[in-house]
């Protein structure tokens, strides 16, 4: 089943392929020997490389509202995630089919090829790109293992050298610069962003309470300093907490989902203990500052659909489905029905759990249904007909644990649902 393309990824597309297209007309034909037609393969894939490359860095931009034309930030990472592998697999390719094309005039001619004089400043500013690109990759993709979050980030600023010195190169060879020039200013210049001016744009907040919902998972309630940001159910923002006493995270950047109500007046974020800043952030001090950017996602789209839904929610992410619950009760109009069913291990885990029943109890339309696996097992085709009967023809809606994610997509997938209908959103991006 496929989805279709986004607005977004029509322009990303263009963008791509308008250097190719330029330069296209002086490349040739792939007629004659093996040897010309390598240098075509070469050259082809160095241009598109170099073109996710920069895009890559285009799309790290984290604009709030940017995200939404390509269906949300989670999406829009991973598209950067795999444009950046691709540059990777297509740098490699080009350099060589290049060698390979050499190769019969002589071995000599080949490795010359490749490592000329360093007189020929283009093709070594090349090779240290492509270094750059290892640097920065090779912990991305787990080459050594999970990296480590913060180190990470700090280690993806050699990012900007890799587009800079790859740019370098293409304007020393390129007969027409004009689409290298757009395509740089795009990916430095939103690198530039995010690591110089995006941060002076973060919201200021102070945590009102920290309200406990179980054993190692909170609600911060937060109040702004300001105007604060205006945000839909389901969005989510970065948190940076300034609490000079926490343990670890102080001053770190992570993703949660707000769970309040757009018309609240408070930022209320659920926050399960899932690593050390998180864990942190259980105890952090009340009136100690936060500093928030975003809004971010587009799990609802700018509004909710015009169509029955089925919200299946599960562990810690059952908050944008609570933020949807109570936008609700607040009064926010829904053409029809909404059905929330909540996947949890036991009551103790099903955070939220009573203020969903009150909501269900008195917000006409929308209906609560627990599920517990250790008295139920994993969820079944026979459950969701039994309290859900037409999810089959309703909009729907998956935030959980990925197993749990994985496990609803392949049965939805196996009762006949269209993937253009079932929505899903995670944070298995850094």
């Amino acid at each position: 089943m496929q989805r279709r393309l986004k607005a977004g990824d029509i322009v990303l597309i263009a963008a791509l392929l308008l250097p190719l297209a330029v330069a296209l007309p002086r490349l040739g034909g792939l007629a004659g020997p093996p040897e010309l037609w390598l240098t075509w393969v070469g050259k082809v894939t160095g241009i598109l490389g170099l073109a996710m490359m920069l895009l890559a860095g285009a799309v790290s931009c984290r604009v709030p509202g940017f995200d939404r034309p390509f269906g949300g930030l989670a999406r829009l990472w991973r598209l950067h995630h795999w444009l950046g592998f691709a540059a990777f697999i297509l740098v490699m390719v080009h350099a060589l089919a290049l060698g390979l094309a050499a190769v019969p005039a002589s071995l000599d001619a080949a490795v010359a090829t490749l490592f000329p004089p360093l007189s020929h400043g283009a093709i070594w500013l090349g090779w240290l790109a492509w270094t750059a690109l290892v640097v920065f990759l090779a912990p991305t993709f787990d080459f050594f293992g999970q990296p480590h979050y913060q180190r990470w980030k700090r280690l993806h600023l050699v990012s900007a050298a890799a587009l800079l010195l790859g740019l370098w190169h293409a304007l020393l060879l390129a007969g027409e610069a004009w689409p290298w020039w757009l395509l740089g200013i795009a990916g430095l210049g939103a690198i530039a962003w995010r690591k110089g001016l995006a941060p002076g744009r973060r919201h200021p907040y102070r945590v009102e309470e920290v309200v406990p919902l179980a054993r190692g998972v909170v609600e911060l309630v937060l109040r702004p300093e300001g105007g604060g940001i205006r945000h839909e159910a389901g969005q989510f923002v970065y948190l940076s907490p300034l609490d000079e006493t926490l343990s670890a995270g102080r001053g770190e950047e992570h993703p949660y989902t707000i769970a309040s109500a757009p018309a609240d007046g408070r930022l209320r974020i659920g926050i399960k203990d899932l690593g050390d800043a998180s864990h942190a952030l259980q105890t952090v001090t009340p009136e100690t500052r936060v500093l928030i950017e975003g809004p971010y996602g587009e799990f609802f789209g700018r509004r909710f659909p015009e169509r029955d839904m089925l919200w299946l929610g599960g562990g810690i992410g059952i908050t944008p489905f609570v933020g949807g619950a109570r936008d609700l009760a607040s009064g926010a109009e829904v053409a029809g029905r909404v059905q929330l069913i909540y996947l949890a291990r036991d009551e103790s885990r099903a955070y939220y759990r009573e203020e969903l029943e009150e909501i269900a109890g008195r917000v006409e339309g929308f209906t609560f249904t627990r599920h517990y696996s250790r008295e139920q097992g994993r969820m079944t085709e026979a459950f969701l007909r039994e309290h859900c009967p037409d999810f089959i023809e309703r909009e729907i809606y998956l935030c959980g644990p990925p197993a749990m994610n994985a496990h609803l997509q392949r049965l939805l997938a196996e009762q006949g649902v269209p993937a253009s209908r079932i929505h899903s959103e995670v944070f298995d991006f850094l």
